[in-house]
């Protein structure tokens, strides 16, 4: 790979921006030293680890990796025959194992996981027993714990004991010398690791002992007396025996470890694999990247969607625009121009860059669709190449490059020029890149390269494998636009740029005039061809938005048909319900005049009186049912009076639309909270109506209309035998009531065979209710003739 080229193209400046976003410096350092590949298999993998990570990422978007130490020299070490780890070495390890653990864990939890990381879980271990042993043996500062051995504990708290000892004896000393030798403020303090006391000079000679140290003035002394010495010697031998018993607590420490220590050089691998692999993704996200599709074939073109600089991505100055390029497999080489400052170099960079990253393994910033060559080499004269050192001019270097390039060049290489045929004589430079370019073209080299020169605009023939393009200018604001157009070549706009700075009109329309006439004609072709293209782009983009207009339109229309289907389909099934509702509740009013009627009778009132009485009551019923209808505002009648119930907190309540049946929890404004079994819904009021079950007290009626039945109470048949006839009347009607309530299609009315009383009656009965479709014997599976079965509605 050409290392000239990715320096040119600034590959290592945007490998640095993707490597700080790795959390080790092992992870930085794998991201650094990340170079293209040329095997189409190998970069279609990594990208795919990368996408995978990118799914990881958007998954669990708070997650990061653990702590990554660099243990590979504990590791190196760890293999050695004896070795004792230092307690900071054996801390990283345990860490190392946490964060692998950890790791391994959460690559499992997801569904379906990441096949193509499976060469990072499989490398992740789980070894929570040896965690356990580094736990208690070190901290992070490198400290051996007194939870390493029962043994280390017993010689550390002895030695507390012969430290407290010691200090407690040196204070009691201090307190029996005699003032003159005593140091005001003196106090029991450590000099070369022993307990010593503060004494003037002169009192040396009386007090004994060992001086340690003294003060910058001489005047005081600091002495070990003798009677500390013997407890500090054993202070000493105890602290010997604390070193012995850590050493041994390391080693053994050590010794535990070592055999999985091929496993543990793994796990870091792993957590630096997905470290690097988790940075890349993460930069992705960052810059709206989606992973390219690797084409085997380079000859079978290129085509890149909403491609865009990374550079420019990281730097966060405003929004950068995106470009497309496709290249037909017969089209090797693109020649762009346009004016200065237009951003033909930052163009040629920036597809360079997607290239070489892709065959990095690092997802480049482009759209989906973009579809990729690999490329075995990359070349790029892009720049001024000068260098004094070398006494090369600018056109000099650029004349080796070009000579270096034209001679490795072939069907595998990418080639990115830029300024082609500059820094010359024009007309020399100009035959000079052509040749160039054909030379390219033949090659099979995939080229692109930017120019001013008229003569290359020229190229773009039929069959010669030469295409224009063009980076837009806008030319009434005199800015560039950064708009990739491909088969059209661009203006310089020279003259135009130089009078908008302000240069002297005159000399300008003298410089107009010097213009050859056939470079001039070709410059107002291209005009009227770019005005022509931005009045085809205005329709094209008026278009779309009629046409997405016209798409939201048709939605709406179909949505507004589904709905209306939907209301059509639930008016239907409510209008059954309330016709279904306003039945029964109409028969409960006649009933209730009726039971009024016999009661007055029974208590000796007229019957004519009564009857016109009940005719009233009926009357008053329809009229409340006609008038709510009109209103729109209906309520169910329902009870043993008939009395106009209301939507009230804890009364039975059913829903119209679903006829379930509930509680009233609560009521807020014109909704409700509705407790139906274990469920509480929240519905409009005005869907609900009020539903009980009424008993009455009086025996002597023996009940009357008890509501619609509840779905316990829902009875396939009745059985009327041995009532009397007056008495299985009101059963009757109850029960066929409740039938048509419930939607049955059949009832069986049990009534036997006896006088044949009854069965003559009910035949009577179900003849003349217009809800009973028919009614037949039982057969003989049935009950025969002691069963009559009532049809309702359409059943067979």
């Amino acid at each position: 790979m050409n290392d000239h080229a990715l320096e040119v193209l600034e590959f290592e400046r945007v490998l640095e921006r993707v490597a700080l976003r790795a959390s080790s410096q092992a992870g930085q350092a794998r991201v650094r030293s990340l170079r293209p590949r040329t095997d189409p298999d190998a970069i279609a993998r990594e990208l795919g680890r990368v996408s995978a990570v990118m799914r990881f990422v958007g998954a669990a978007p708070s997650w990061a990796p653990g702590p990554i130490p660099d243990v590979r020299a504990a590791l190196a070490h760890l293999g050695a025959e004896g070795a004792v780890l230092e307690p900071l070495d054996l801390h990283a390890l345990g860490r190392l194992l946490a964060s692998s653990r950890l790791l391994g864990r959460e690559l499992g939890a997801h569904e379906g996981g990441y096949p193509e990381l499976a060469t990072v879980a499989d490398r992740c271990v789980d070894l929570r027993s040896l965690e356990g042993v580094v736990e208690r043996c070190v901290d992070e500062e490198g400290h051996v714990l007194s939870s390493a051995s029962g043994e280390l504990k017993k010689i550390r708290d002895r030695l507390r004991g012969a430290h407290a000892r010691i200090v407690r004896m040196l204070e009691k000393f201090i307190g029996s010398l005699p003032e003159r030798f005593v140091v005001a403020d003196a106090s029991v303090t450590l000099r070369d690791g022993r307990y010593v006391v503060p004494l003037r000079r002169e009192g040396k000679g009386e007090v004994g002992g060992i001086v340690h140290d003294e003060s910058q003035t001489g005047a005081t002394l600091y002495v070990e007396p003798p009677i500390a010495i013997e407890a500090m010697n054993r202070l000493r031998d105890l602290e010997r025996e604390e070193a012995r018993e850590i050493r041994r607590v390391l080693a053994e420490t050590t010794k535990a470890l070592a055999p999985e220590r091929d496993a543990i050089a793994g796990a870091f691998d792993a957590l630096v694999d997905f470290d690097a692999l988790h940075a890349r993704a993460r930069a992705a996200l960052a810059w709206g990247a989606a992973v390219p599709a690797i084409v085997r074939d380079t000859t079978a073109g290129m085509a890149l969607r909403e491609a865009r600089h990374p550079l420019l991505l990281e730097s966060g100055e405003g929004p950068v625009v995106p470009y497309d390029l496709e290249l037909e497999p017969d089209e090797r080489c693109l020649v762009v121009s346009g004016p200065n400052t237009g951003g033909k170099s930052v163009f040629l960079k920036a597809t360079g860059l997607i290239a070489a990253l892709a065959q990095s393994g690092v997802a480049p910033p482009v759209g989906p669709g973009t579809r990729l060559p690999v490329f075995r080499s990359f070349f790029a004269d892009i720049g001024d190449e000068q260098s004094i050192a070398r006494s090369l001019s600018t056109f000099s270097a650029h004349l080796a490059i070009l000579s270096d390039l034209v001679a490795a060049a072939d069907g595998g290489s990418l080639v990115l020029i830029d300024e082609m045929g500059t820094g010359t004589d024009p007309a020399e430079g100009a035959a000079l890149a052509r040749a160039v370019l054909e030379e390219l073209v033949a090659r099979g080299a995939t080229t692109i390269a930017s120019s001013h020169l008229g003569e290359l605009k020229q190229l773009d023939t039929p069959g010669s494998g030469i295409v224009n393009a063009s980076l837009q200018f806008d030319g009434a604001r005199m800015e560039p636009t950064y708009r990739l157009v491909k088969g059209l070549p661009g203006r310089s706009y020279g003259l135009a740029i130089a009078r908008r700075l302000g240069f002297p009109g005159h000399v300008l329309d003298r410089a107009d005039g010097y213009r050859d006439q056939g470079a001039a004609g070709i410059e107002d072709l291209l005009e009227r061809l770019e005005a022509r293209e931005s009045e085809v782009e205005r329709l094209l983009h008026e278009l779309d938005a009629e046409r997405a207009r016209t798409e939201r339109q048709r939605t709406d229309v179909e949505r507004r048909a589904h709905t209306l289907e939907e209301a059509e389909r639930t008016s239907e099934g409510r209008a059954r319900a309330d016709a279904r509702r306003l039945l029964l509740e109409a028969r409960a009013e006649v009933e209730d005049a009726i039971d009024a009627m016999r009661a007055a009778v029974l208590e000796g009132e007229d019957v004519e009186t009564a009857a016109r009485e009940a005719r009233r009551k009926v009357e008053r019923a329809a009229g409340r049912h006609r008038d709510a209808d009109r209103s729109g505002t209906l309520r169910p009648t329902l009870g043993s009076r008939a009395t106009v119930r209301t939507i009230e907190p804890g009364g039975s309540v059913r829903v119209r639309d679903t006829g379930a049946r509930g509680r009233v929890a609560e009521l807020r404004g014109d909704r409700a909270t509705v407790e139906v079994g274990a469920l509480r819904i929240e519905v409009p009021v005005t869907d609900l109506e009020p539903f009980e079950v009424a008993a009455e007290s009086e025996a002597r009626r023996g009940g009357g209309w008890k509501g619609p039945p509840r779905d316990e109470q829902v009875r396939l048949e009745v059985d009327l035998r041995g009532m009397r006839v007056d008495e299985m009347e009101l059963e009757l009607e109850r029960a066929l009531d409740a039938a048509v309530f419930e939607d049955l299609a059949e009832l069986r009315i049990i009534h036997g065979k006896g006088t044949g009383a009854l069965r003559r009656r009910v035949t009577e009965i179900l003849a003349e209710d217009g809800r009973v479709r028919t009614h037949r014997m039982g057969g003989p599976t049935e009950g025969g003739a002691g069963v009559t079965v009532a049809v309702f509605g359409g059943a067979a």
